[in-house]
């Protein structure tokens, strides 16, 4: 984005209770008694080690997927004193259920619904009971769905709802999952580079903390503003209350947390819808940058570069997921938004991203580059989803670019500035304020980006020059702060002297993609992820949220380029 004021003040918590779904479509339900002679005994144990969800965590130690994981002395508990909750087992596919087993703590459902689903968003009960006792329930049930949820709707207790163990016996049906997502939050469908490092811990444990910062995240910034069947993220520390990089964070990460949020693909097409209604005045293939209040598009009604690339990198994850044969056709959309930034925000010269489409040849902007924009891992996506081998020739010119500025003017740290400027002779960091501040040459509020987006394809492609440029900045500031997230500081000249003191997520979270890049750096990466886990949701900064939320959803391994 063009213009952002951001508060350097400390971050300011949030609570808020977790999300939980409503079941929207529910069949007659099926009672049977806990003790009862099956004739479906020979169904096998399907559930063990899957992906597990819930509406909440009571705490560390009780995470949902200690209620799947084959053992009797582990558990999975909600916050106390709440309903409803529930808690939800993917089985990777399509099962006939033919069996449930709930083995209980001491607080236990005295009301609650066992439900399957195909797409974990339209729910049909197969048990439901208002009378249960705890201890153990064997339940007879007859089902199918890739989805088991437990919905607890009253406590037996004070307490919440706690689960030694959640059974589910079936088997595969052969099915699909229509309008399913393909790639399911927590699925780890798409592996990354062999030797990238992971936060310690189970990956339950990390998945489900991903899910919970999601839900806060979800709360404070999504929004169903103006009618028209929109949703937007609201982004109170812009200049204005709706800007396209916002809504392009929106869009990558509603279609990713697919599977974990039942609401991902409505939200998404909220905001498609938007994108649709809001068209860059240049292009209108492109989205306008910035809506005011009664969202309408304001200050010229251009594009701005960072937004686009997300919107069309969300498009194109969007088609993976659910295809494109539904209310918008995503991957049209995608790539004609792909075109649209070849033509209008791609430097047809330099191969470099311009500002925006607003910049054209002879204007003092058309050879200044923003480095945060420099997602190479979208360029990957563009040259895949459109064959034109154009974005072969632009993600190779911004990796020299990352190489030899870090090797020419960041040589000791890594560090790239906000904003290049003569990128068609000699770039360099830009001399002063060019575009947004006196700091535009420095790694400042935009530059903070980048060890996050450099190390995501490094992450996902093993691409040698993204993962040398990665573990650069990585060894920088794991020296630099000998080992102590907590002494990120909120910015750097680029020789690596502090510019201003304090913390911020936008500038400590991006780091820990680029640790997972460097075998060495485990304990490095764990008291970064450690800092993420104890910082909570900043109500006042989409973007520094928005860049924190993005940066678990990579190290807990469910980045995916499309």
């Amino acid at each position: 984005m063009r213009r952002r004021s951001v508060s350097l003040l400390g971050l300011a918590g949030l609570l808020v209770l977790p999300l939980t779904s409503v079941p929207q479509a529910l069949a007659q339900p099926q009672t049977q008694p806990r003790a009862q002679e099956r004739a479906a005994a020979a169904d096998s144990l399907v559930s063990v080690g899957k992906p597990v969800t819930a509406s909440s965590v009571e705490g560390s130690g009780f995470e949902p997927g200690l209620a799947a994981d084959g053992s009797t002395t582990t558990r999975w508990a909600s916050v106390e004193g709440v309903d409803p909750q529930w808690v939800r087992i993917d089985l990777g596919a399509t099962h006939t259920v033919s069996r449930v087993k709930l083995n209980w703590e001491a607080a236990y459902g005295k009301a609650y619904r066992i439900q399957t689903s195909a797409d974990g968003s339209t729910w049909t009960d197969v048990y439901t009971t208002t009378t249960g006792d705890g201890a153990v329930d064997d339940l007879t049930v007859s089902g199918s769905g890739r989805y088991v949820r437990m919905q607890g709707t009253a406590r037996g207790t004070s307490y919440g709802y706690s689960l030694w163990e959640f059974e589910v016996y079936g088997a595969p049906s052969g099915g699909g999952v229509p309008g399913g997502p393909a790639v399911p939050f927590g699925s780890h469908l798409k592996p990354y580079a062999a030797g990238t490092l992971k936060p310690s811990g189970t990956q339950a444990a990390i998945d489900q903390k991903v899910v919970e910062y999601y839900n806060k995240w979800k709360a404070a910034f999504v929004r169903q503003n103006c009618g028209n069947g929109w949703y937007q993220i609201i982004s109170p520390d812009a200049d204005h209350p709706y800007v396209a990089e916002a809504q392009g964070y929106g869009m990558v990460v509603t279609a990713t947390m697919a599977g974990a949020d039942p609401d991902a693909k409505k939200i998404f097409d909220g905001l498609v819808k938007w994108k649709i209604d809001h068209p860059s005045s240049v292009n209108p293939n492109l989205l306008a940058a910035e809506q005011d209040v009664a969202c309408k598009s304001v200050n010229g009604g251009d594009g701005a570069t960072d937004g686009d690339m997300d919107v069309a990198y969300g498009l194109l994850l969007a088609d993976k997921q659910w295809g494109s044969a539904g209310t918008y056709n995503y991957k049209d959309l995608a790539l004609k938004h792909i075109a649209a930034i070849k033509k209008d925000e791609v430097n047809a010269t330099t191969k470099l991203l311009k500002l925006g489409d607003w910049s054209s040849s002879g204007d003092q902007y058309y050879y200044i580059s923003r480095t945060s924009d420099w997602m190479v891992d979208h360029f990957r996506a563009f040259r895949t989803a459109s064959g034109d081998t154009t974005w072969d020739a632009v993600r190779s010119a911004h990796q020299t670019q990352i190489t030899r500025l870090q090797s020419t003017y960041a040589s000791g740290t890594g560090l790239l500035p906000d904003f290049v400027v003569d990128t068609n002779t000699t770039p360099k960091p830009a001399p002063g304020q060019v575009l947004e501040d006196p700091n535009d040459g420095a790694y400042w509020w935009n530059a903070c980006r980048t060890p996050w987006r450099i190390a995501d394809d490094a992450v996902t492609s093993g691409d040698a020059a993204s993962l040398a440029a990665a573990r650069k900045v990585n060894s920088w500031i794991k020296t630099k702060t000998g080992g102590d997230p907590n002494k990120i500081a909120i910015g750097y000249k680029l020789n690596g002297t502090q510019i201003s003191a304090g913390s911020e997520a936008a500038f400590f979270a991006p780091f820990a993609v680029a640790a997972m890049t460097d075998p060495g750096s485990q304990a490095w990466l764990d008291a970064l992820w450690n800092k993420m886990l104890t910082t909570p949701v900043d109500t006042s900064s989409y973007f520094s949220a928005s860049i924190q939320l993005q940066v678990m959803i990579t190290a807990s391994g469910n980045h995916w380029v499309p």
